[in-house]
C-alpha cells in the first residue's frame, strides 16, 4: 500500500510541474499566471484538475 501511495504522489508531482511549466508558457497575463501557479501548488490534485479543465493553454 505504501508503494502505491508513493507512486501516486510522484505522478502528481510530475504532472504539477508539467502544468506549472505550461502555465508559464501560456499567453495569459502575469496576474493570471501567478494565480494558476498558486492554485496548483496549494491544491496539487484539485488544482491540476481545475487547470486541465479551465486553465490557460500554452503557446505552440
Amino acid at each position: 500500500m505504501e508503494l502505491f501511495g508513493g507512486l501516486f504522489s510522484l505522478i502528481i508531482l510530475v504532472l504539477d510541474i508539467w502544468a506549472i511549466l505550461n502555465v508559464i508558457r501560456s499567453s495569459a497575463g502575469t496576474g493570471a499566471k501567478v494565480l494558476w501557479i498558486l492554485l496548483i501548488v496549494i491544491l496539487p490534485l484539485v488544482g491540476l484538475i481545475i487547470w486541465a479543465l479551465m486553465g490557460p493553454r500554452s503557446r505552440v
